[in-house]
């Protein structure tokens, strides 16, 4: 392959990625587990998700969005970046 061709094959795959990134709609945070609130939610990552996961079994679900700032490590300002990727049931 020479170096234009790689260079568009990592673009485009690159591209795809970020596609399926943003393709993912919105998450029930009442019933996802960690691995899909992590890759729903902007700023969560697996140990954050877990956290979600751990708070909401031990208090019970959440009945907005705005309750996942009590969980220890999401604060206002990721829930407000994820509002509209947040669903509660």
């Amino acid at each position: 392959m020479t170096f234009p061709k790689v260079r568009t094959f990592v673009l485009s795959a690159a591209l795809l990625w970020c596609g399926l990134v943003f393709a993912e709609g919105p998450v029930n945070i009442n019933t996802a587990d960690a691995e899909a609130l992590a890759a729903a939610l902007s700023g969560v990552g697996e140990a954050r998700a877990a956290a979600i996961v751990e708070y909401r079994d031990g208090n019970g679900p959440f009945a907005s969005a705005d309750e996942l700032s009590n969980v220890p490590g999401i604060g206002a300002s990721t829930v407000e970046n994820n509002r509209d990727r947040i669903l509660v049931d």
